[in-house]
């Protein structure tokens, strides 16, 4: 114990350090000091002798993680520790296998693919198959090779496999000629790492006694995040000590969607039933009301293992709910409370926005911009930045100015048209030749018949693409063109057919982007608008406020934070829902747990009426979550709704309505929004805004009212969905709920 003396540790982080022999689970809450707790562990077993670093197994999912875990336990030891198996899933799954790659077909020296290498040896297996590449993406086939490894599924598993069950017949195939051309390369993608030590440790029981005898201990950080491979190495090294101790939190998994199998920490007394389960619920990071929202959001979850957040603490805010009108004035909400802050004197490194969405951030970053307030995104690219917005920006950059050279050459073969490097220098020397532009250059090489006949077409398509677009500009909308522009030209059906994990968030970006050019007049007020955008990124100001997705801000912690965009179909995402149900849904739940517990002090959760998203306006209903926030650790954001000063009034089922302040009787009434929007204490359905008795039925030719669009008149019904014809805002789609009739507003 001698080690850990001065580690200040609780008395469940005391039991869970101390405890070393059998098997152990440390279900760690939220800010309870987890890390803390596995260093004390580590450091305890070898202070008192129990093993040398060469018997200890420790398993952390960032190299960043075991550094840190490597520079803190030789901190406490005051000794540098040496030998011992410490790293990724990855890191250690390689040194093991060069120990023993000549039983899996390779030599110690073999070599790890990256991604690019990958694809490239599919396609050429696809070509020695007369696959249509078109068909079978290489990239799909790259996805589902990796999707098999990580279930710790060979070729042999998969040759069994109904072929009704596949994409393609061939599949079986073509992952038996994968694995074999790797063996002749002498080596291995990430996914063998784990597959090739599977097959070591099962196949060859001499060796697994060899580490059963080696590995006296076995520890593993983030338990809950594992797959299944990664679940039967750990299984096979720990199976005769079972001196294992797995640390994680249920509440935290949040990767099922990259293979992490939640039922590996659930089913952990099964695997092991003389395991100690021991729960560490003492959160050193939160105040009471934060710990409150989160665990009544939590304790909905059905497949989870009961833990209870508690805190010293005895002071703090409580949770700010905020609605507001649109997406819009709820960034330019953030933004203004943001600067509030500020003046208090906290600082922009000590506060996060935190989306569910990639495509939300644009929303963020306009406002921080036009407030002045530096920002970074974490865990991705500023919105103008990804790659999917430059290639959508080239097309209309070089549309509005043909003699953007860097535009031509970004987009010429985006999506591919079959025109090469040869061409392209060709395209470039007679550019030179002729003082010309590369578009000008390309409409030369087909004039003058140059270069290739596949060559020519293909340059002859965009020429005349270009020009059509061109003609358009005074014809149709900006955003009409931009549509336009990203459907003729191929771009989104690229990424429609793209199978990787991001495509879809890529076509979200797209239309998002398209939302993004509804603010300004037309095409060249947008573009200099990105161009000033893109010259005010500063390249690493010190005091900066975070935006990322939910996703990103695992592990992390702030003073202030503010959960945005919480409404149906957004939060819980809707692609969840459809995709795993009930599953699907309590993975949501997990991602808002994770969210309200990166609060240090301040926690602001906000949901809109409306929202602009993916390019339409979207009439939004809150977030199922809301109403399973408890009512007593909420208070309401007064003030917020609308540049008048406004009145937020809750009754006792936590229903809200807006009001001007001081008329709250006489306004009622006349101002009451779709109370859905405010029913989080009632049971009611999310796929209706209100019950038929509180409609109010409207007809072709009445006047109404919309807070955000003004006066307008109906021009078609379709039950409660209406077109209206607003006398500034134009013509729109709206749910009845959202009007009042005319003369009932003075």
């Amino acid at each position: 114990m001698s080690g850990i003396m001065g580690m200040a540790l609780n008395n469940a982080q005391l039991e869970a350090a101390m405890t070393t022999e059998g098997p152990l689970l440390i279900l760690a809450g939220a800010g309870t000091g987890k890390t803390r707790v596995l260093i004390a562990r580590i450091a305890h077993i070898l202070s008192t002798g129990r093993a040398h670093p060469g018997q200890l197994l420790a398993v952390t999912f960032t190299n960043k993680a075991a550094q840190e875990i490597k520079e803190r336990v030789a901190m406490i030891l005051q000794r540098p520790v040496e030998g011992w198996w410490l790293g990724t899933f990855h890191a250690l799954a390689a040194r093991l296998l060069r120990r023993h790659a000549e039983i899996v077909g390779l030599t110690p020296q073999f070599t790890i693919l990256d991604e690019d290498d990958q694809l490239r040896l599919i396609k050429q297996l696809l070509q020695i198959e007369n696959i249509d590449d078109q068909k079978l993406p290489p990239r799909q086939v790259g996805d589902l090779f990796a999707r098999w490894k990580d279930k710790g599924l060979s070729p042999e598993h998969i040759s069994n496999m109904s072929p009704n069950t596949l994409v393609n017949p061939k599949l079986p195939q073509l992952y038996t000629m994968y694995q074999q051309r790797l063996k002749s390369l002498n080596s291995c993608d990430f996914g063998d790492l784990l597959l090739h030590n599977l097959h070591i440790l099962s196949k060859q029981p001499e060796i697994l006694s060899q580490y059963h005898q080696q590995f006296r201990f076995i520890m593993v950080d983030e338990y809950q995040d594992t797959n299944t491979a990664q679940y039967l190495w750990i299984r096979l090294l720990s199976q005769q000590h079972q001196n294992i101790c797995c640390v994680g939190d249920d509440d935290q998994s949040i990767y099922g969607w990259r293979g992490a199998e939640i039922g590996n920490i659930l089913r952990f007394g099964q695997d092991f039933p003389t395991a100690k389960i021991v729960r560490l619920e003492q959160n050193y990071r939160s105040t009471p009301h934060i710990l409150a929202a989160a665990s009544g959001i939590i304790a909905h979850n059905r497949d989870r293992m009961v833990k209870t957040l508690r805190t010293d603490i005895t002071d703090g805010d409580y949770v700010q709910l905020g609605n507001f009108w649109d997406g819009t004035e709820e960034a330019r909400f953030v933004a203004e409370e943001i600067e509030s802050i500020q003046r208090r004197g906290e600082k922009l490194g000590s506060m996060a926005v935190l989306v569910r969405t990639a495509a939300q951030t644009r929303e963020f970053e306009e406002r921080f911009l036009t407030f002045g307030i530096k920002y970074r995104v974490i865990g991705g690219l500023r919105f103008y930045e990804r790659l999917e917005i430059r290639d959508a920006l080239a097309y209309l950059r070089l549309i509005h100015q043909p003699r953007d050279d860097l535009a031509f050459e970004r987009i010429i073969n985006t999506p591919r048209r079959g025109i090469g490097e040869t061409t392209i220098r060709a395209l470039y020397q007679s550019a030179r030749t002729l003082s010309c532009s590369l578009l000008e250059s390309a409409r030369h090489m087909v004039q003058e018949q140059l270069g290739s006949t596949s060559a020519r077409r293909s340059l002859a398509g965009f020429i005349q693409n270009i020009d059509h677009w061109r003609g358009m500009v005074e014809q149709v909308r900006h955003t009409e063109l931009a549509r336009i522009v990203l459907d003729e030209s191929g771009y989104t059906e690229m990424w429609q057919k793209d199978p990787s994990p991001d495509s879809s968030g890529r076509l979200e970006n797209l239309k998002e982007l398209v939302s993004a050019m509804e603010s300004f007049e037309n095409l060249a007020g947008f573009l200099e608008h990105v161009g000033l955008v893109m010259e005010n990124a500063e390249a690493n100001p010190k005091d900066m406020i975070s935006i990322m997705t939910l996703h990103s801000a695992k592990g992390l912690e702030f003073d202030t934070v503010f959960l945005p965009g919480w409404e149906e179909g957004l939060f819980p995402h809707q692609r969840a829902l459809d995709d795993n149900g009930q599953h699907g849904l309590e993975e949501e739940r997990r991602l808002a747990y994770v969210g309200i517990t990166r609060a240090r002090r301040h926690l602001y959760i906000t949901y809109a009426n409306s929202r602009r998203l993916y390019g339409t306006w979207q009439n939004a209903l809150p977030s199922r979550f809301l109403r399973e926030l408890p009512k007593k650790s909420l208070s309401p954001i007064i003030g917020s709704l609308m540049a008048e000063k406004w009145a937020y009034f809750w009754d006792q089922n936590l229903q809200s309505t807006f009001v001007r302040q001081g008329d709250y009787q006489q306004s009622k009434n006349r101002f009451l929004l779709t109370p859905a929007r405010g029913n989080m204490g009632q049971d009611y359905s999310y796929g209706q805004a209100l019950s038929s008795k509180n409609m109010v039925a409207f007809k072709n030719g009445d006047k109404v009212f919309h807070q955000k669009f003004g006066y307008g008149t109906v021009i078609d019904c379709a039950g409660e969905h209406l077109e209206i014809a607003f006398d500034k805002a134009g013509t729109k789609k709206v749910i009845a709920t959202f009007l009042v009739a005319a003369e009932t507003v003075k």
